[in-house]
């Protein structure tokens, strides 16, 4: 006859509280797991407990301060029980051990656990703890039946194997909570620096507006008295604000919203947004440019960030030219994964060691210096990044017309 508490003056025993229960309980909190909602990857390695070991019951059971709860169930109905009642809570407390208790019913520990003297009549228990990357134990693996049972080697391997599989589940999930965090708290950075980009750009932009206004107003109405080292010096002045303008509006650009680009699709025509660059950065017409491809010719991205990447690559190939006449040949291709977009200049090209730097922000070809007019080293870098955000990406090669050809890659 098993015992119970009328024949005997033993009773049960609870669990004793793991020393370093703070950091332990610390550290579970850190899956954000307790009270989820059922998942098929642990439940799968709960049914397939069961399976080996034979028993009708497995459970991963997580253990908390007050109650195990249980992540995943098979043959149980409970989600969870008291923490004083668990075996697993007794388990944790040999983390590196497999916790095994052949026949509850002659255990002192348990042998009036109402969770044996009552349903589900926990007679048989095998657990395996789950470890923390931090070495903490979590809960356990578990197996159960109503009647005594011993595993096999086998079984008591397969059974340590699956719950390795649980906790490498549960660390999977704690680092993809803290990517999301990095993600957000990075997405709120960026938020913010926009934000202080803008509001920058604003208060610069106006101060430098109002010198330019006045250097032209001090132009017009003392040109005739002033020297020509004068009218040197006020041009300078005028001109240095419009760079630092030119500048600014730049680095806005080049700061633009990477969430808003990726998500903001849509069918453009390429030959009306080419025409509609060109009228930008060429308006008297003095290059040629021709397209080489159909006129009903489609690209699915973001218009904005199109028309800045091309406002950048045509401006560079029509300031920095050196022949009587710039030509500029585009050319589109829809390939088995992606589109492909080429730029083609007849101008003097790029040195091959700065293929690679010219993409960098600030940095600018040294071939520039010999125009007189070196630029501010944002365009190129602007179209890096946004090529990056679009899932492409961006080379330069040597051109049939000995200039520079630009080849950009974008996902369909």
């Amino acid at each position: 006859m098993p015992r119970t508490k009328k024949d005997t003056t033993h009773s049960m025993k609870f669990p004793e509280i793991p020393v370093n229960e703070l950091q332990r309980l610390d550290a579970l909190k850190e899956y954000s797991i307790l009270d989820t909602l059922p998942e098929k990857e642990f439940d799968e390695l709960t049914a397939l407990a069961s399976f080996i070991c034979k028993t009708p019951i497995s459970l991963i059971s997580l253990v908390d301060d007050k109650r195990q709860w249980f992540k995943s169930k098979k043959g149980l109905n409970a989600n969870e029980t008291a923490k004083e009642l668990a075996f697993c809570a007794h388990a944790i407390n040999a983390p590196n051990e497999l916790f095994v208790v052949p026949d509850s019913r002659k255990d002192e520990r348990f042998f009036d656990n109402p969770l044996v003297t009552d349903a589900p009549f926990v007679v048989f228990y095998a657990g395996v703890p789950l470890i923390s990357d931090g070495g903490f134990p979590l809960g356990t693996l578990c197996v159960i039946d109503n009647t005594p049972r011993e595993l096999d080697n086998e079984q008591l391997e397969a059974l340590q194997y699956l719950a390795n599989q649980v906790s490498r589940l549960l660390e999977k999930r704690k680092q993809q909570i803290k990517l999301e965090m990095l993600v957000k708290e990075l997405e709120n950075k960026n938020s913010s620096l926009n934000n202080f980009v803008r509001i920058a750009a604003h208060d610069l932009k106006s101060p430098l507006h109002c010198i330019t206004m006045l250097s032209d107003l001090f132009l017009s109405d003392n040109s005739g008295n002033i020297n020509s080292e004068g009218l040197d010096m006020i041009t300078n002045i005028k001109n240095s604000s419009a760079d630092l303008s030119n500048l600014i509006d730049g680095i806005m650009k080049y700061s633009m919203d990477a969430s808003v680009i990726s998500k903001e699709k849509k069918s453009i025509n390429l030959s009306e947004l080419i025409q509609t660059v060109t009228a930008i950065v060429d308006p008297n017409n003095n290059a040629r440019i021709n397209l080489l491809f159909s006129d009903s010719a489609q690209i699915f991205t973001n218009r904005t960030a199109l028309e800045q990447i091309l406002i950048n690559i045509l401006t560079n190939s029509i300031k920095y030219n050196d022949k009587e006449t710039t030509v500029i040949d585009i050319d589109y291709r829809v390939e088995t994964e992606n589109v492909m977009l080429s730029i083609c200049d007849n101008g003097p090209g790029v040195p091959e060691d700065d293929k690679d730097r010219i993409f960098e922000i600030f940095q600018t070809a040294s071939i520039s210096d010999k125009f007189g007019r070196k630029g501010s080293g944002i365009g190129l870098a602007t179209v890096k990044s946004l090529v990056t955000i679009l899932d492409g990406k961006v080379e330069v090669f040597p051109c049939s017309k000995n200039g520079l050809k630009t080849v950009i890659h974008l996902k369909k």
